[in-house]
């Protein structure tokens, strides 16, 4: 009988399966349980011109600053204690982003639902008396065939949101693809898993099939092999969001980036030259550099 396949992968291997063009979903929640590492990746790639589904967080406003995105799909782009990301605030005020879509969270998620269920959209309250059809014209509605006694309803047809590839990061997995989260919710990043023609998937640690269920219950596996192309192990691959039970957000480290980012074209140039001229490698020795300098 056959094994299941090793889907093991670096980082690098990840992006150069990346296109020019392609639409990318990116996991997590604003600053939780970001892909980071392998945002960092494509920052330091020849990609360009890409379609990014986020709840936004650093991973939306490092590839707008970058100039990456062509269009942008969202429903917030905040690191919470910092409200608005300062990278995208800018990329907001200077127009630099062509083409932006700014969805309810609950229109939001359930256009990855019609994607993950490979429906061409689904039928929703939400949306409805707001500005979100006016700004997004073509986004239309539909009138319910059934009347529940108060006529046929208009509702929003929320079109699918249909990824060519999805990015997110766990707390564990095996070296197949089946992976669990340990912290307090999943984010929905199975929904961006299941919307998605591929999925790579970045990991604090990649364990045996059945050191995954070790210490957390089943229903912690959040993902199973047949959702997953490709499986990186980046330890700290989330930071500078948080990755709880493993680490939880450096608020310093964000206060230094925010603080960039929302300051002179100097300031960010220099924060670029040390945290993110380099590799993955170099890019967590900084950190460690940084952690350092405020114990002092």
């Amino acid at each position: 009988m056959s094994k299941p396949r090793d889907k093991r992968m670096s980082i690098d291997e990840v992006v150069a399966s990346l296109e020019s063009g392609m639409t990318i979903g990116i996991g997590g929640w604003g600053p939780r349980r970001k892909p980071m590492a392998l945002v960092r990746a494509i920052l330091r790639s020849d990609l360009t011109d890409l379609t990014i589904v986020s709840w936004g967080g650093a991973d939306v406003g490092l590839l707008a600053r970058a100039g990456k995105i062509r269009k942008l799909v969202y429903a917030f782009v905040s690191l919470d204690s910092v409200p608005l990301e300062p990278n995208f605030q800018r990329a907001r005020q200077d127009a630099t982003i062509p083409e932006l879509v700014e969805l309810d969270e609950g229109m939001f998620a359930t256009g990855l639902k019609a994607a993950a269920q490979r429906l061409p959209f689904l039928p929703m309250r939400a949306g409805l008396g707001s500005d979100i059809l006016v700004n997004n014209p073509w986004i239309t509605t539909v009138t319910s065939p059934y009347d529940e006694g108060h006529g046929h309803e208009e509702l929003v047809a929320v079109p699918a949101l249909t990824l060519d590839a999805a990015l997110v990061h766990l707390n564990r997995a095996d070296a197949h693809g089946n992976a669990t989260y340990l912290g307090p919710d999943p984010y929905f990043d199975e929904l961006f898993a299941m919307a998605a023609d591929r999925t790579y998937l970045s990991v604090e640690q990649i364990v045996d099939t059945a050191g995954l269920t070790v210490d957390t219950p089943v229903q912690r596996v959040l993902l199973n092999r047949m959702m997953v192309t490709g499986v990186v192990e980046t330890p700290n691959g989330a930071h500078f969001t948080n990755c709880v039970p493993d680490y939880e957000r450096d608020e310093r480290f964000q206060r230094a980036y925010a603080a960039a980012a929302g300051g002179t074209d100097e300031e960010w140039a220099a924060f670029e030259e040390r945290f993110l001229s380099g590799d993955e490698e170099a890019y967590q020795a900084a950190v460690v550099a940084f952690a350092e300098e405020g114990t002092k």
